[in-house]
């Protein structure tokens, strides 16, 4: 079922109508149908209104459609390349990995890429199409607006993000997790899925990793020009 979910401390002030509005999309791996109705809901709840769309990562491996959802955000980014941002995320990463590295294939088909592989109807990572190769490996690891941080895991505490490494911002989980540190922005990631179904949002960061490859939901935080943490969430779970 689809959900907004609401604030423990009641909602902030959402942005006026003619506002512009930036969606985040946490962790897809593979989901295609729920990035295919989560897509539309942001359309909805934009209303027309200016958006721009930032993915976290993640969109591959585990779930069954890998090919089906580097299509769709590879055809988003050609439309719409002033509108949409596609970050990298760990398992991209491991997949570029397994066509450099000793023993990098085997690393990244025991953390899903066998689902990657099947989607695409191959069996090595070096069978994947050459152009969606070189899509993600020219993937950024870290954007941002004036209000916020979008970075897959995290950054390490002191460090400023801008000058973190793209293993940091790809792989962290402690003590960024456990130190809610403020960055000077708000950060928006994902990777570390909540159990609950549902974004962890704290001060200083927001977690949109709601676990939709374990049946868990995948949620768009809302967010606008003038506050740092998400006005709304949007999301979708599997149909019963």
């Amino acid at each position: 079922m689809p959900g907004v979910f609401p604030f423990a401390d009641g909602p902030p002030k959402l942005a006026a109508m003619t506002d512009p509005l930036t969606y985040a999309v946490g962790d897809i791996h593979g989901c295609a149908d729920l990035l295919d109705r989560l897509l539309e809901r942001i359309e909805a709840h934009a209303a027309g209104r200016e958006r721009r769309l930032v993915f976290l990562g993640d969109y591959i491996d585990r779930g069954p459609d890998s090919a089906g959802i580097l299509s769709r955000l590879r055809t988003l980014a050609w439309r719409e390349p002033e509108s949409v941002t596609c970050l990298m995320g760990n398992h991209e990463a491991l997949l570029l990995a397994a066509l450099r590295e000793p023993g990098g294939e085997a690393h990244w088909l025991v953390n899903g890429g066998d689902a990657t592989l099947a989607s695409f109807g191959v069996e090595e990572a070096a069978a994947i199409p050459r152009d969606v190769l070189d899509w993600i490996e020219a993937l950024p690891s870290l954007h941002a607006d004036a209000a916020r941080w979008y970075v897959h895991a995290g950054f390490r505490p002191g460090e400023a993000p801008e000058e973190s490494s793209p293993h940091t911002r790809l792989w962290i989980r402690e003590p960024f997790l456990s130190e809610d540190v403020d960055f000077g922005r708000h950060v928006v990631h994902g990777h570390t899925p909540q159990t609950s179904g549902r974004p962890d949002r704290r001060p200083h960061r927001t977690n949109l990793d709601t676990g939709a490859v374990y049946g868990g939901a995948l949620t768009a935080g809302v967010f606008t020009a003038e506050a740092g943490p998400a006005v709304a969430f949007l999301s979708v779970r599997a149909e019963a």
